[in-house]
């Protein structure tokens, strides 16, 4: 049932992620459509109330339930710049904004940007970690809560191997061809 949720979850997520930019940019309607893009973090709170439902009606804890608690920590970690992301994009292609600024690709300024999109996934974990000790002492029975107890090291693992992906920007940063700069045009104008 839980892995069925977490599949809706996500289903419904860019349902109502295509609804709320389609309907922000090709029916011209920025508030109808913001209301259904503010809708996303209910998903969240149905699936955490459907895992805590499930495990006080006696389900044996499983890697169900972790994995709805990681599928949570992600989307707090990273579905707001996810939403935004998609949102400049819509923005340009449905809306006629200006084309949105992609990443620095050299440099500190990647360095930076990835050391930012890293801490995204600390908060997931983070978020995670407390969702899964949250379970944990629910249940109240250490024979029965090895699976959560698990599924922390798989989220604090992740967060670890981004953690050192990023922090390989930092250490050996990318140089820019010959003749280009490292930064973005747009950020060379903007410190003139």
């Amino acid at each position: 049932m839980i892995v069925a949720l977490i599949a809706a979850c996500e289903i419904g997520f860019w349902v109502l992620l295509a609804a709320g930019l389609s309907v922000r940019y090709l029916l011209r309607m920025p508030r109808t459509g913001l209301a259904l893009l503010l809708c996303e973090p209910l998903l969240e709170v149905v699936l955490l109330v459907a895992t805590a439902l499930d495990l006080k009606n006696g389900a044996e804890p499983n890697w169900t339930h972790g994995l709805a608690a990681l599928y949570i920590g992600y989307t707090v970690g990273h579905g707001h710049r996810t939403v935004k992301w998609l949102d400049g994009h819509a923005a340009h292609r449905l809306g006629g904004a200006p084309k949105p600024i992609g990443p620095p690709r050299y440099g500190m300024a990647r360095a930076r940007y990835e050391g930012r999109v890293w801490l995204g996934t600390l908060v997931g974990a983070v978020v995670a970690t407390v969702l899964l000790q949250l379970a944990i002492w629910y249940v109240d029975d250490p024979s029965r809560v090895t699976s959560l107890e698990s599924w922390r090291y798989v989220a604090w693992r992740a967060a670890g191997i981004h953690g050192l992906v990023a922090l390989s920007y930092l250490i050996w940063p990318r140089k820019a061809p010959a003749g280009e700069s490292e930064m973005r045009p747009e950020e060379e104008t903007v410190r003139r």
